[in-house]
């Protein structure tokens, strides 16, 4: 098979160094990953696949389980690879035994068919997940043999993925099927490479082109399986049976962002992969549409997709309410794979900027301080005692604390796999180009221009604009360095060497580009600013139309009651009024700044006895607190809000209440 045509972004030699993100990714490996296998294997999704092997029933089974063991193999890996660990690496090697132990002899593998129904393969692709727990179990051989250089799941995952190619396609006697939840199209492509076999690109190609075909599969299976194709189905809205499953059209004419944002969101990196790999660009063009409604549209301002809780969807265009958020956590996470390989294929800072937004607010925010504890979904606001929403799976109530487990657990699982590849996420290179994308503390070792190159970066980011590289090379190696400079960054400046620091301007695409001839060692200093900003919404989103939201460089803030105290939705930050640094709650961390900012409140006097009034209401001075939206939830339950009110009649309904109680005196 041809070279992978996208940049170079092997996680293997990047280091991330000690700091905001090092910080991060201890605890989810100290704490979260064995949380994680615990969890695992009190729910018996460990012992699903002991059983397949022995053949023995079970009382209850999910769909669902075998992905989350996958993910867990995959998290482990990724973890090992950069922090090789004798313990960890045993108990992984026995998950992957047992995992390969349940293999079929045709090469099926699916624990939730071996067990409960084993005449029933394929029968329902629709609404079951046997192609999704397939993609995951794909993933997860990649990062194991990554990590160790077995074969052992890997080479079960070809025979697997061998059987689906017999299985599905456009000869006689093959299934025109493809997967109601996406997943497996991206993981045939990274099965690809690490193999070297072109026919798991041509199969993924395969379940991207077939999506969306008319008659719909999923019409036809459902007829097979003896039921009305044009009946409603929980969570499907009438004339939107498809549009759940993105299979409305062939994706080469799709250019909204629809349905249920997780599956959305893999297929959208599936198709970018597949696009990339078959060099269509019918295919890529379909994607930068998608793109281009998500970002404009649909997405909100902590990174999160998916905002109808009923199926956990995309709604319409700028429908972004904050109560009822849905904003999974592995939505977040399938953003960012679309947006890195769109970032892959073409160097812009539109793409890093979104994946930045999504791993400092939405994905952040999923796990707890302690690493024990998660959110499924992230919401804008929380207002306590409210119900608001329920579903087949999950009933949250408002606010949604962040709980050890779910039974349906692939945010949890998702998070613990995700954080260990973020060294992925920093830089990508071609021959003469190294691109800077994120700033983490870290060590890049790689060839470039001929010569091996060492480049780090240190800083005190987010919390600090200021961030230092250092270039090393033993060798003449001249390339391009390209920074970039954030969306949210109004002035930037730049020092070499020590040299006085000046303004630069980023190039279109978003980076500033420095070329030289790097031999020796080269220190350059990136100065970004980073004041509070407040940040509007498009006025098309009724949500927050009065209001604005706190936002200091990459990082969203909110307001908590356990500072503020309650009625949060009624408190106003004036336009005039100062905003300053301060800081947190101690049971937080003092080493993260808050924010401080004098404020207004309305005084509920007025109603006395009365649950509406015409009287002038007047605004009583306050002290308005701000922390950062990912450390929400991690005190006290109670009232938040990301959008506050900018209260621009404040002087005339106060001038009201002076002119109410002068005539009433």
């Amino acid at each position: 098979m041809e070279e992978n045509k996208q940049f170079n972004h092997c996680v293997t030699n990047v280091r991330i160094k000690p700091g905001f993100w090092d910080d991060r990714l201890r605890l989810n490996r100290d704490i979260s990953i064995s949380h994680a296998y615990r969890q695992l294997q009190a729910a018996g999704n460990l012992d699903a696949f002991r059983m397949a092997c022995e053949a023995r029933p079970a009382a209850e089974h999910s769909g669902f389980r075998d992905s989350d063991v996958a993910k867990w193999i995959e998290a482990a890996s990724h973890s090992l690879i950069t922090h090789p660990d004798a313990d960890l690496q045993q108990l992984l090697n026995a998950v992957v035994e047992r995992v390969v132990s349940a293999q079929q002899s045709d090469g099926y593998l699916n624990t939730y068919y071996t067990i409960m129904a084993p005449d029933q393969r394929w029968r329902n692709l629709r609404d079951n997940h046997e192609l999704y727990c397939a993609g995951h179990l794909m993933e997860a051989a990649v990062a194991h043999f990554e990590a160790t250089g077995k074969r052992t799941l890997l080479d079960a995952m070809c025979r697997y993925a061998d059987y689906i190619g017999t299985a599905f396609g456009y000869e006689k006697g093959q299934l025109r099927g493809y997967p109601g939840h996406e997943e497996i199209e991206l993981a045939l492509v990274k099965l690809a490479h690490a193999t070297g076999e072109r026919r798991y690109i041509d199969l993924a190609s395969y379940f991207v082109d077939e999506r969306g075909q008319q008659p719909c599969y999923f019409d036809h299976e459902a007829a097979a399986r003896g039921e009305d194709p044009e009946a409603q189905h929980p969570h499907r809205q009438a004339g939107e049976r498809y549009a759940y499953y993105q299979a409305h059209r062939p994706v080469r004419e799709q250019d909204t962002a629809e349905g249920h944002a997780v599956r959305a969101g893999y297929l959208y990196a599936g198709m970018v992969d597949v696009a990339v790999e078959t060099e269509d660009d019918e295919l890529l063009a379909a994607c930068s549409r998608i793109w281009r409604n998500i970002v404009e549209r649909r997405l909100y301002i902590h990174g999160g997709i998916g905002s109808d809780p009923t199926g956990e969807r995309f709604s319409v265009d700028y429908d972004l309410p904050n109560l009822t958020a849905y904003a999974e956590t592995c939505a977040s996470i399938a953003l960012v794979f679309f947006a890195h390989r769109l970032l892959q294929n073409e160097p812009h800072r539109e793409y890093a900027d979104v994946i930045e937004r999504s791993l400092y607010n939405s994905i952040l925010a999923c796990a707890s301080r302690d690493g024990t504890r998660f959110f499924y979904a992230n919401r804008l606001a929380c207002q306590p005692d409210v119900m608001v929403y329920g579903n087949r799976k999950h009933e949250f109530r408002n606010p949604p604390d962040r709980q050890p487990w779910f039974g349906t657990a692939c945010c949890p699982t998702n998070l613990t796999r995700f954080l260990p590849t973020i060294g992925r996420y920093i830089y990508s290179e071609k021959p003469e180009t190294l691109w800077v994308h994120q700033f983490i503390n870290s060590k890049l070792e790689t060839d470039v221009a001929g010569g091996a190159v060492r480049l780090m970066q240190q800083s005190d980011y987010p919390w600090e604009g200021q961030i230092t590289f250092t270039v090393e090379s033993r060798s003449s190696a001249t390339f391009m360095l390209c920074l970039r400079i954030p969306g949210w960054c109004r002035k930037a400046m730049v020092g070499i060497d020590g040299g006085t620091h000046q303004p630069v301007e980023p190039d279109m695409d978003g980076y500033v580009k420095i070329k030289r001839d790097w031999a020796g060692t080269t220190s350059i200093v990136l100065d970004l600013d980073m004041p509070v900003e407040r940040i509007k919404s498009h006025p098309a989103v009724r949500h927050n139309a009065g209001r604005v939201a706190l936002q200091r460089g990459p990082v969203l803030y909110c307001f908590e009651e356990v500072d503020n105290g309650t009625c949060l939705h009624d408190m106003i930050l004036p336009i005039d009024s100062e905003i300053r640094l301060s800081d947190v709650d101690t049971r937080i961390g003092s080493e993260i700044p808050g924010l401080t900012a004098s404020g207004l409140r309305r005084d509920p006097s007025a109603w006395q006895g009365k649950l509406y009034t015409a009287n002038p209401s007047p605004r009583i001075p306050c002290t308005l607190q701000a922390i950062p939206y990912y450390l929400w939830n991690n005190r006290d339950s109670g009232e938040m809000i990301v959008w506050i009110q900018t209260g621009n009649d404040d002087k005339r309904d106060n001038k009201a209440s002076q002119n109410y109680e002068t005539t009433n005196t």
